[in-house]
């Protein structure tokens, strides 16, 4: 596993050095190419303009802001420059917070982190069981390509496992989706919900988590490049059931999938017809020999 960056976590007086590294595989991503439909040569990416319609080189192009209709501010890369934040390769850790008020929708990409070099090595161990016996992460900020990023640091196994954090105002709040209900769920219904919930529990490691798309577009790639037909598979159109119904036949159906292993009882299993006869043969069988 290669290194994408290099640096330090620092919080009070500590600093540890540290690696990061992709968590996500990036390889295995199908990736297509725009094509001429006629000839097959690949397209090229023109920047046109969309109000005189000339293709335009690099030098030709500045960035704008849009402050009213029609109207922009032209940004040069000097103005940039002067707000540039001066990286410093740390990982400042601002404090540690309850891993439950870091809600979902503020996770964005994950990186693993490693210990650089074996001096670092037990400062880093420590620092990873000391939040995973505290269930705290650590919240700090860092400088990436001239911008602050907010980040942050759990335990993974017997590591450490890096986000990188939107800020809250970017996030939605869920109260503005439409039809949203505030009245309280029945209570048959929700009793029903409940065992049913119950009796569809199990573990992550038992569910299928398989990328079943990626599987279907890369049997579809072979297929065309053998010159064989796609088949396709028709789309089952559920029916729409009461929810009571649909409860209740569920319930009965997780518990159904779900029936206990017989126990053993030590007991030697019944001889069969068959097994009789065929040991009969063989004794019989033995004394001809003998």
């Amino acid at each position: 596993m290669r290194a994408i960056w290099k640096g330090h976590i620092r919080f009070s007086l500590v600093t540890i050095p540290i690696r990061i590294y992709n968590a996500v595989e990036t390889a295995r991503t199908i990736r297509f190419n725009q094509l001429h439909k006629t000839c097959n040569g690949p397209v090229g990416y023109d920047k046109k303009c969309k109000k005189c319609s000339k293709v335009l080189d690099r030098e030709e192009i500045v960035k704008g802001y849009q402050h009213e209709p029609e109207q922009f501010v032209i940004v040069e890369s000097e103005d940039l420059e002067k707000i540039k934040l001066k990286g410093t390769r740390i990982i400042e850790i601002e404090g540690f917070v309850d891993a439950s008020e870091v809600h979902p929708t503020l996770y964005e990409t994950p990186y693993f982190a490693g210990p650089d070099g074996e001096v670092a090595a037990q400062a880093y161990a420590l620092l990873s069981a000391a939040l995973k016996a505290s269930g705290k992460l650590g919240i700090g900020k860092v400088v990436l390509r001239d911008r602050e990023e907010i980040v942050t640091i759990g335990p993974e196994g017997d590591g450490l496992i890096f986000y990188k954090l939107r800020t809250p105002e970017r996030v939605r709040s869920i109260s503005d989706v439409p039809q949203l209900s505030r009245e309280g769920a029945d209570a048959e219904q929700m009793k029903l919900a409940r065992s049913l919930v119950d009796s569809m529990s199990t573990s992550l490691d038992r569910i299928d988590l398989k990328d079943n798309y990626r599987q279907a577009v890369q049997e579809m790639l072979e297929a065309k490049i053998e010159g064989r037909e796609i088949v396709t598979v028709a789309e089952e159109v559920a029916p729409v059931v009461d929810i009571m119904t649909a409860l209740k036949e569920s319930i009965a159906q997780a518990k159904a999938d779900r029936k206990p292993m017989k126990k053993a009882t030590g007991k030697a299993r019944p001889e069969t017809k068959a097994a009789r006869k065929a040991g009969t043969a063989a004794k019989a069988r033995k004394r001809k020999v003998a």
